[in-house]
């Protein structure tokens, strides 16, 4: 009784909202570097590319007491500089310990296409593993074709807006929510 082992805390509480801290943006390349790197191999030392200098990452909080403790989640959001209104998400990746609380996955997604579309956004697509193609598909996405990137089975889908109404302040964190148990 009184030397059993402590079960290890599960935050039950998760934010959503723009990575604006430097410490968010730090922690949100970690995360992407340990799931597409460490994790899947699919790039050798780092994920970032040219589009890091212009996206804008959002991340998933755990909390603790009702402060931010934990970056747990996190996707960026990009606009296509040569189709103006044409927005991209990409490089969505939930922490390994985290991924059976589907609302993170969720909550990063409409974040992401919800703030794209009060930018203007006219379009919002994705490359979309193929694992992962019947969530977006649950989130009113639609695949508009099947491809291979980094040697992986992709889907080219596209997001119907009129899901997503627009996200106007993303960077205080609209949406809280509660891990499913």
């Amino acid at each position: 009784m009184m030397f059993d082992p402590v079960p290890p805390y599960r935050p039950s509480h998760f934010r959503v909202k723009f990575a604006v801290a430097p410490w968010e943006r730090r922690a949100c390349a970690a995360l992407r570097r340990q799931v597409f790197c460490a994790e899947q191999g699919i790039f050798r030392a780092d994920d970032r590319d040219a589009i890091d200098a212009h996206a804008i990452p959002v991340c998933a909080l755990s909390t603790l007491g009702g402060d931010a403790d934990a970056v747990v989640g996190t996707v960026r959001i990009h606009e296509d500089g040569a189709r103006p209104g044409t927005w991209w998400g990409s490089r969505l990746a939930v922490a390994k310990p985290f991924r059976s609380a589907a609302a993170l996955g969720t909550g990063l997604i409409r974040v992401a296409v919800s703030s794209a579309h009060a930018r203007g956004c006219t379009r919002f697509l994705a490359h979309v593993q193929e694992g992962n193609v019947a969530l977006f598909e649950a989130l009113h996405w639609e695949s508009l074709d099947a491809l291979d990137l980094h040697g992986r089975p992709h889907h080219l889908m596209e997001a119907d807006l009129a899901a997503y109404p627009p996200m106007h302040d993303p960077e205080h964190g609209l949406l809280t929510f509660r891990r499913a148990a």
